[in-house]
């Protein structure tokens, strides 16, 4: 099966479903798989000839696809594939997907997000945001805090220090250089990734990584020092993001991601966007085999925690 890259960028409404991220994985070593309706990623398993696939934030599910998924998974020792459409939660899809064999799967990606609508003017978008938030928007601003687009090198460059550093402060995983090298190479040149920078007398403060798709503006990756925190920089990041996304057409921009008690969370609560919920991560099963992955998983998972308290 040929699928060329207008015809799924054509029904690609994520940037995760483009031509562009296809060839970005392809780099970084998966397989890559591309149907009329989408693509999906195949990640081997220990135990050859078996794998799993991913088919991220695809399109609304009909049977057709189910079963066309379910038959090549079935041709290639697939065990399943898992599923996360971005799309909204509506029963009519989960009826569908649990009489295709689908069960709730562990999550890739947080089950809901913030929506913030960009098709308002700059005046009313203001106004809806929290004081607070408005207030560091200004004190940002009269600090002599500076926001620009910056695509060059020693911008890529000042941005991956950024994001070791935030990691290390903050505690959380992030991919390896190599793999946001890659990411970024492949996607800038084709007009998807963006890079943001917010400086404060001569010092690179935060910087983020946009992709613009259609009309949806998203923030995937963002880093920052910890240093002049007074100065608010991340407060005017964001502003000067949805300014960009305006200014580029975007009617929505997705935050990518909600996780509610997190600070990042409370940060994105300040610009008063909605909450969105996704239908959610579905395992379409293809063997009877994934039961057994499945409880090999928990079990490992278990063990993991049991070593981590022992220590």
């Amino acid at each position: 099966m040929t699928v060329t890259k207008e015809e799924l960028n054509d029904v690609a409404t994520h940037p995760l479903q483009t031509w562009e991220w296809g060839e970005f994985r392809k780099k970084w070593g998966n397989r890559v798989v591309q149907f009329p309706f989408g693509q999906l990623t195949v990640h081997k398993l220990p135990i050859p000839p078996f794998s799993v696939a991913i088919f991220e934030r695809g399109t609304k599910p009909t049977r057709e696809m189910l079963e066309t998924l379910k038959t090549y998974a079935k041709k290639n020792q697939i065990l399943f594939i898992k599923l996360e459409p971005n799309i909204e939660k509506d029963n009519e899809t989960v009826q569908l997907l649990t009489s295709q064999g689908a069960v709730s799967g562990k999550t890739l990606f947080t089950p809901t997000t913030f929506l913030l609508d960009l098709t308002r003017s700059e005046e009313t978008l203001l106004a809806s945001f929290h004081p607070k938030t408005r207030y560091n928007i200004r004190l940002a601003t009269k600090k002599g805090v500076t926001v620009s687009v910056d695509n060059s090198d020693s911008a890529f460059e000042t941005y991956w220090k950024l994001t070791e550093e935030t990691t290390k402060r903050q505690g959380f995983y992030a991919h390896t250089k190599l793999y946001h090298e890659l990411m970024w190479n492949t996607l800038h040149p084709a007009g998807i990734a963006h890079l943001l920078t917010a400086r404060f007398e001569g010092e690179t403060l935060a910087t983020w990584v946009l992709f613009l798709w259609k009309d949806t503006l998203y923030y995937p990756y963002g880093a920052s020092t910890d240093t002049h925190k007074q100065v608010m920089a991340p407060n005017l990041m964001m502003w000067e993001a949805i300014r960009f996304g305006k200014k580029h057409h975007a009617k929505t921009f997705d935050l990518w991601g909600r996780e509610p008690g997190k600070g990042f969370t409370k940060f994105k609560e300040g610009y008063n966007p909605e909450v969105f919920t996704f239908i959610g991560t579905w395992d379409l099963v293809c063997s009877p085999l994934y039961y057994v992955y499945r409880a090999a998983e928990y079990l490992r998972w278990k063990l993991l925690k049991l070593k981590a308290k022992a220590h």
